[in-house]
Protein backbone atom coordinates (compact mmCIF):
# COMPACT_ATOMS: atom_id res chain seq x y z
CA UNK A 1 0.00 0.00 0.00
CA UNK A 2 2.97 2.29 0.68
CA UNK A 3 4.04 1.73 -2.91
CA UNK A 4 0.60 2.08 -4.53
CA UNK A 5 -0.34 5.22 -2.58
CA UNK A 6 2.85 6.92 -3.74
CA UNK A 7 4.38 7.15 -0.24
CA UNK A 8 7.66 5.45 -1.14
CA UNK A 9 8.05 7.54 -4.29
CA UNK A 10 7.19 10.68 -2.29
CA UNK A 11 9.94 9.98 0.24
CA UNK A 12 12.37 9.20 -2.57
CA UNK A 13 11.43 12.29 -4.61
CA UNK A 14 11.55 14.56 -1.56
CA UNK A 15 15.18 13.65 -1.04
CA UNK A 16 16.29 13.74 -4.69
CA UNK A 17 14.47 17.07 -5.11
CA UNK A 18 17.09 18.57 -2.82
CA UNK A 19 20.11 17.42 -4.85
CA UNK A 20 21.95 20.30 -6.46
CA UNK A 21 24.73 18.42 -8.29
CA UNK A 22 24.97 15.12 -10.17
CA UNK A 23 27.41 13.71 -7.64
CA UNK A 24 25.14 14.64 -4.75
CA UNK A 25 22.25 12.98 -6.58
CA UNK A 26 24.16 9.68 -6.81
CA UNK A 27 24.90 9.68 -3.08
CA UNK A 28 21.32 10.61 -2.23
CA UNK A 29 19.96 7.89 -4.52
CA UNK A 30 22.08 5.21 -2.85
CA UNK A 31 21.31 6.30 0.70
CA UNK A 32 17.59 6.85 0.07
CA UNK A 33 17.01 3.52 -1.67
CA UNK A 34 19.06 1.80 1.02
CA UNK A 35 17.24 3.28 4.00
CA UNK A 36 13.85 2.68 2.39
CA UNK A 37 14.76 -0.98 1.86
CA UNK A 38 15.60 -1.33 5.55
CA UNK A 39 12.05 -0.44 6.61
CA UNK A 40 9.87 -1.28 3.61
CA UNK A 41 11.36 -4.60 2.35
CA UNK A 42 13.88 -4.64 -0.48
CA UNK A 43 11.60 -6.17 -3.12
CA UNK A 44 8.96 -3.43 -2.64
CA UNK A 45 11.58 -0.70 -2.98
CA UNK A 46 13.06 -2.53 -5.98
CA UNK A 47 9.65 -2.57 -7.66
CA UNK A 48 9.07 1.14 -6.97
CA UNK A 49 12.62 2.07 -7.93
CA UNK A 50 12.45 0.22 -11.23
CA UNK A 51 9.58 2.51 -12.25
CA UNK A 52 11.47 5.73 -11.53
CA UNK A 53 15.11 4.74 -12.20
CA UNK A 54 15.32 5.50 -15.92
CA UNK A 55 13.21 8.71 -15.77
CA UNK A 56 15.47 9.88 -12.92
CA UNK A 57 18.58 9.08 -14.97
CA UNK A 58 17.27 11.07 -17.93
CA UNK A 59 16.12 14.00 -15.81
CA UNK A 60 19.48 14.21 -14.06
CA UNK A 61 21.53 13.45 -17.21
CA UNK A 62 23.04 10.35 -15.62
CA UNK A 63 23.96 7.07 -17.31
CA UNK A 64 20.85 4.81 -17.01
CA UNK A 65 23.11 1.81 -16.33
CA UNK A 66 24.60 3.66 -13.37
CA UNK A 67 21.17 4.35 -11.86
CA UNK A 68 20.07 0.73 -12.39
CA UNK A 69 23.15 -0.51 -10.51
CA UNK A 70 22.65 2.15 -7.84
CA UNK A 71 19.14 0.79 -7.28
CA UNK A 72 20.17 -2.88 -7.27
CA UNK A 73 23.15 -2.50 -4.95
CA UNK A 74 21.58 0.00 -2.53
CA UNK A 75 18.36 -1.94 -1.87
CA UNK A 76 20.46 -5.03 -1.18
CA UNK A 77 22.88 -3.27 1.16
CA UNK A 78 20.22 -1.24 2.96
CA UNK A 79 17.98 -4.25 3.61
CA UNK A 80 20.81 -5.98 5.47
CA UNK A 81 20.47 -4.08 8.73
CA UNK A 82 16.96 -5.00 9.92
CA UNK A 83 14.98 -8.24 10.34
CA UNK A 84 12.23 -6.82 8.10
CA UNK A 85 14.54 -5.65 5.31
CA UNK A 86 14.32 -8.87 3.30
CA UNK A 87 12.88 -12.41 3.50
CA UNK A 88 16.12 -14.15 4.50
CA UNK A 89 16.64 -11.79 7.43
CA UNK A 90 13.12 -12.48 8.66
CA UNK A 91 13.76 -16.23 8.38
CA UNK A 92 16.90 -15.88 10.46
CA UNK A 93 15.28 -13.59 13.03
CA UNK A 94 12.32 -15.94 13.51
CA UNK A 95 14.05 -19.33 13.36
CA UNK A 96 17.49 -18.75 14.89
CA UNK A 97 16.37 -17.94 18.42
CA UNK A 98 18.42 -14.71 18.55
CA UNK A 99 17.27 -12.58 21.46
CA UNK A 100 15.88 -9.13 20.68
CA UNK A 101 16.39 -9.54 16.92
CA UNK A 102 15.79 -5.91 15.91
CA UNK A 103 18.28 -4.65 18.48
CA UNK A 104 20.79 -7.38 17.61
CA UNK A 105 20.58 -6.73 13.88
CA UNK A 106 20.93 -2.98 14.31
CA UNK A 107 23.84 -3.36 16.73
CA UNK A 108 25.81 -5.67 14.46
CA UNK A 109 24.71 -4.49 11.04
CA UNK A 110 23.50 -0.87 11.03
CA UNK A 111 26.85 0.99 11.37
CA UNK A 112 28.68 -1.00 8.65
CA UNK A 113 25.60 -0.80 6.43
CA UNK A 114 25.63 3.00 6.54
CA UNK A 115 29.37 2.97 5.78
CA UNK A 116 28.83 0.57 2.88
CA UNK A 117 26.10 2.72 1.37
CA UNK A 118 28.46 5.69 1.31
CA UNK A 119 31.39 3.60 0.05
CA UNK A 120 29.25 2.05 -2.70
CA UNK A 121 28.08 5.49 -3.81
CA UNK A 122 31.73 6.57 -3.97
CA UNK A 123 32.72 3.50 -6.01
CA UNK A 124 29.92 3.94 -8.53
CA UNK A 125 30.61 7.66 -8.71
CA UNK A 126 34.24 6.94 -9.63
CA UNK A 127 33.58 3.99 -11.93
CA UNK A 128 31.10 5.98 -14.01
CA UNK A 129 32.98 9.27 -13.90
CA UNK A 130 30.17 11.35 -12.42
CA UNK A 131 31.11 15.01 -12.30
CA UNK A 132 29.96 17.49 -9.65
CA UNK A 133 28.05 19.48 -12.25
CA UNK A 134 25.07 21.54 -11.06
CA UNK A 135 21.62 20.22 -11.97
CA UNK A 136 19.51 22.42 -14.22
CA UNK A 137 16.24 21.48 -12.51
CA UNK A 138 15.00 19.15 -9.75
CA UNK A 139 13.69 15.73 -10.70
CA UNK A 140 10.07 16.29 -9.70
CA UNK A 141 8.03 18.35 -7.27
CA UNK A 142 7.43 15.90 -4.37
CA UNK A 143 3.75 16.75 -3.79
CA UNK A 144 2.87 15.51 -7.28
CA UNK A 145 3.63 11.85 -6.55
CA UNK A 146 1.08 11.15 -3.80
CA UNK A 147 -1.83 9.30 -5.41
CA UNK A 148 -3.89 8.61 -2.27
CA UNK A 149 -3.21 10.79 0.76
CA UNK A 150 -5.24 8.68 3.19
CA UNK A 151 -3.53 5.43 2.24
CA UNK A 152 -0.12 7.12 2.20
CA UNK A 153 -0.70 8.37 5.74
CA UNK A 154 -1.99 5.00 6.95
CA UNK A 155 0.88 3.06 5.40
CA UNK A 156 3.41 5.52 6.83
CA UNK A 157 1.95 5.13 10.31
CA UNK A 158 1.96 1.35 9.82
CA UNK A 159 5.66 1.25 8.93
CA UNK A 160 6.52 3.33 12.00
CA UNK A 161 4.25 1.16 14.16
CA UNK A 162 5.94 -2.06 13.04
CA UNK A 163 9.39 -0.72 13.90
CA UNK A 164 8.17 0.69 17.23
CA UNK A 165 6.50 -2.60 18.23
CA UNK A 166 9.58 -4.59 17.26
CA UNK A 167 11.69 -2.26 19.42
CA UNK A 168 9.27 -2.57 22.36
CA UNK A 169 9.20 -6.35 21.97
CA UNK A 170 13.02 -6.42 22.02
CA UNK A 171 13.10 -4.36 25.20
CA UNK A 172 10.56 -6.61 26.90
CA UNK A 173 12.34 -9.75 25.69
CA UNK A 174 15.58 -8.56 27.27
CA UNK A 175 13.58 -8.24 30.50
CA UNK A 176 12.15 -11.73 30.04
CA UNK A 177 8.61 -10.66 29.08
CA UNK A 178 8.28 -10.33 25.30
CA UNK A 179 4.95 -9.40 23.72
CA UNK A 180 5.35 -12.27 21.25
CA UNK A 181 7.94 -14.99 20.70
CA UNK A 182 7.50 -15.08 16.94
CA UNK A 183 8.23 -11.55 15.70
CA UNK A 184 6.56 -12.34 12.37
CA UNK A 185 3.25 -11.87 14.18
CA UNK A 186 3.93 -8.14 14.56
CA UNK A 187 4.16 -7.09 10.88
CA UNK A 188 1.35 -9.54 10.03
CA UNK A 189 -1.00 -7.99 12.60
CA UNK A 190 -0.16 -4.43 11.59
CA UNK A 191 -0.59 -5.33 7.90
CA UNK A 192 -4.04 -6.80 8.63
CA UNK A 193 -5.10 -3.62 10.44
CA UNK A 194 -3.69 -1.49 7.61
CA UNK A 195 -5.68 -3.49 5.08
CA UNK A 196 -8.94 -2.96 6.99
CA UNK A 197 -8.27 0.79 7.27
CA UNK A 198 -7.37 1.28 3.61
CA UNK A 199 -9.57 3.28 1.23
CA UNK A 200 -10.26 0.32 -1.02
CA UNK A 201 -9.49 -3.06 0.60
CA UNK A 202 -10.54 -4.98 -2.50
CA UNK A 203 -8.10 -3.03 -4.63
CA UNK A 204 -5.33 -3.70 -2.10
CA UNK A 205 -6.04 -7.43 -2.30
CA UNK A 206 -6.20 -7.29 -6.09
CA UNK A 207 -2.79 -5.65 -6.30
CA UNK A 208 -1.09 -8.16 -4.00
CA UNK A 209 1.59 -10.04 -5.91
CA UNK A 210 0.00 -13.46 -5.45
CA UNK A 211 2.37 -15.12 -7.90
CA UNK A 212 5.32 -14.15 -5.69
CA UNK A 213 3.55 -15.41 -2.57
CA UNK A 214 2.77 -18.69 -4.32
CA UNK A 215 6.38 -18.89 -5.46
CA UNK A 216 7.64 -18.60 -1.88
CA UNK A 217 5.13 -21.19 -0.62
CA UNK A 218 6.21 -23.68 -3.27
CA UNK A 219 9.86 -22.79 -2.72
CA UNK A 220 9.72 -23.51 1.02
CA UNK A 221 7.96 -26.81 0.40
CA UNK A 222 10.63 -27.73 -2.15
CA UNK A 223 13.44 -26.63 0.17
CA UNK A 224 12.00 -28.78 2.97
CA UNK A 225 12.10 -31.76 0.63
CA UNK A 226 15.69 -30.96 -0.35
CA UNK A 227 16.67 -30.59 3.32
CA UNK A 228 15.19 -33.93 4.35
CA UNK A 229 16.83 -35.63 1.37
CA UNK A 230 20.26 -34.54 2.63
CA UNK A 231 21.51 -33.98 -0.91
CA UNK A 232 23.15 -30.63 -0.11
CA UNK A 233 24.62 -31.59 3.26
CA UNK A 234 28.06 -32.54 1.80
CA UNK A 235 28.29 -29.12 0.13
CA UNK A 236 27.48 -27.37 3.40
CA UNK A 237 29.93 -29.55 5.33
CA UNK A 238 32.72 -28.62 2.93
CA UNK A 239 32.64 -24.99 4.11
CA UNK A 240 31.13 -25.29 7.60
CA UNK A 241 31.83 -28.80 8.93
CA UNK A 242 31.30 -28.10 12.62
CA UNK A 243 30.26 -25.56 15.24
CA UNK A 244 32.84 -22.79 15.48
CA UNK A 245 32.99 -19.24 16.77
CA UNK A 246 34.69 -15.93 16.12
CA UNK A 247 36.62 -15.17 12.96
CA UNK A 248 36.65 -18.76 11.72
CA UNK A 249 32.87 -19.09 11.98
CA UNK A 250 32.27 -15.71 10.33
CA UNK A 251 34.60 -16.46 7.41
CA UNK A 252 33.17 -19.93 6.79
CA UNK A 253 29.55 -18.75 6.93
CA UNK A 254 30.40 -15.85 4.63
CA UNK A 255 32.10 -18.14 2.11
CA UNK A 256 29.20 -20.60 2.13
CA UNK A 257 26.65 -17.82 1.73
CA UNK A 258 28.45 -16.13 -1.16
CA UNK A 259 29.00 -19.39 -3.02
CA UNK A 260 25.70 -21.17 -2.53
CA UNK A 261 23.48 -18.10 -2.84
CA UNK A 262 24.60 -17.91 -6.47
CA UNK A 263 23.59 -21.54 -6.93
CA UNK A 264 20.27 -21.50 -5.05
CA UNK A 265 19.60 -17.73 -4.65
CA UNK A 266 19.78 -16.27 -1.16
CA UNK A 267 16.33 -17.01 0.27
CA UNK A 268 16.28 -20.75 -0.62
CA UNK A 269 19.86 -21.09 0.63
CA UNK A 270 18.95 -19.44 3.94
CA UNK A 271 15.91 -21.70 4.32
CA UNK A 272 18.26 -24.70 4.08
CA UNK A 273 21.28 -23.35 5.95
CA UNK A 274 19.46 -22.22 9.11
CA UNK A 275 18.42 -25.78 10.10
CA UNK A 276 21.86 -27.03 9.09
CA UNK A 277 23.53 -24.56 11.47
CA UNK A 278 21.09 -25.49 14.22
CA UNK A 279 21.94 -29.17 13.73
CA UNK A 280 25.63 -28.29 14.18
CA UNK A 281 24.76 -26.72 17.53
CA UNK A 282 24.40 -23.01 16.76
CA UNK A 283 21.86 -21.42 19.12
CA UNK A 284 20.34 -18.01 19.68
CA UNK A 285 23.39 -17.03 21.74
CA UNK A 286 25.61 -17.17 18.64
CA UNK A 287 24.69 -13.65 17.55
CA UNK A 288 27.78 -13.16 15.38
CA UNK A 289 27.09 -16.34 13.40
CA UNK A 290 23.46 -15.48 12.70
CA UNK A 291 24.06 -11.84 11.82
CA UNK A 292 26.93 -12.95 9.59
CA UNK A 293 24.54 -15.31 7.81
CA UNK A 294 22.04 -12.45 7.39
CA UNK A 295 24.76 -10.14 6.10
CA UNK A 296 26.45 -12.57 3.74
CA UNK A 297 23.30 -14.05 2.20
CA UNK A 298 22.03 -10.55 1.54
CA UNK A 299 25.28 -9.06 0.21
CA UNK A 300 25.64 -12.15 -2.01
CA UNK A 301 22.92 -10.49 -4.07
CA UNK A 302 25.43 -7.85 -5.15
CA UNK A 303 27.76 -10.42 -6.72
CA UNK A 304 25.56 -11.63 -9.59
CA UNK A 305 22.09 -10.97 -10.96
CA UNK A 306 20.91 -14.39 -9.80
CA UNK A 307 22.10 -13.80 -6.23
CA UNK A 308 18.90 -11.98 -5.22
CA UNK A 309 15.31 -11.86 -6.43
CA UNK A 310 15.35 -8.05 -6.20
CA UNK A 311 17.96 -7.94 -9.00
CA UNK A 312 15.68 -9.93 -11.29
CA UNK A 313 12.70 -7.71 -10.40
CA UNK A 314 14.67 -4.56 -11.22
CA UNK A 315 16.25 -5.71 -14.48
CA UNK A 316 13.14 -7.39 -15.89
CA UNK A 317 10.95 -4.38 -15.06
CA UNK A 318 13.35 -1.80 -16.45
CA UNK A 319 14.04 -3.77 -19.63
CA UNK A 320 10.32 -4.29 -20.32
CA UNK A 321 9.44 -0.64 -19.56
CA UNK A 322 12.36 1.26 -21.03
CA UNK A 323 14.49 -1.19 -23.03
CA UNK A 324 17.46 -0.54 -20.75
CA UNK A 325 19.43 -3.57 -19.60
CA UNK A 326 22.62 -4.52 -17.79
CA UNK A 327 24.38 -7.68 -18.93
CA UNK A 328 25.14 -10.51 -16.52
CA UNK A 329 28.88 -10.01 -16.91
CA UNK A 330 28.73 -6.23 -16.55
CA UNK A 331 26.71 -6.63 -13.35
CA UNK A 332 29.19 -9.19 -12.03
CA UNK A 333 32.22 -7.09 -12.98
CA UNK A 334 31.01 -4.14 -10.92
CA UNK A 335 29.24 -6.30 -8.35
CA UNK A 336 32.34 -8.34 -7.50
CA UNK A 337 34.20 -5.19 -6.45
CA UNK A 338 31.22 -3.87 -4.50
CA UNK A 339 30.69 -7.24 -2.79
CA UNK A 340 34.35 -7.64 -1.82
CA UNK A 341 34.50 -4.20 -0.22
CA UNK A 342 31.10 -4.61 1.45
CA UNK A 343 32.10 -7.93 3.04
CA UNK A 344 35.41 -6.49 4.25
CA UNK A 345 33.66 -3.52 5.90
CA UNK A 346 31.07 -5.73 7.61
CA UNK A 347 33.55 -8.27 8.99
CA UNK A 348 36.00 -5.57 10.09
CA UNK A 349 33.22 -4.20 12.30
CA UNK A 350 31.26 -7.30 13.32
CA UNK A 351 34.09 -9.59 14.48
CA UNK A 352 35.75 -7.07 16.86
CA UNK A 353 32.30 -6.07 18.16
CA UNK A 354 31.55 -9.70 18.98
CA UNK A 355 34.83 -10.00 20.89
CA UNK A 356 34.03 -6.84 22.85
CA UNK A 357 30.50 -8.00 23.72
CA UNK A 358 31.64 -11.48 24.74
Amino acid sequence: MAEESGLLEYIFSSVIYRARTKRAAVYLLVITFGLLAAIAVNDAVAAMGSIVAVPVAKALSLDPELVVLVLAFSVTIGSTMTPIGNPQNMLIAVQSGVRAPLTTFLLYLAPPTIVNLVVTAYLLDRLYGVRPEPLKAPYRIPEEVIRNRKDAYISGVSLVTVIALLAVNDYLELRGRPLVRDIGVIPFTVAAATYLASSNPREVIRRVDWSTILFFIVMFIAMAAVWYSGILTPLFQALLPRLSEGVQSALRITAASLAYSQLLSNVPFTALFVPYMQRLGFTGSNALAWTTLAMATTIAGNLTILGAASNVIILESIESRYGVTVSYWRFMKVGALVTLINIAVYLAYMVPLSLILH
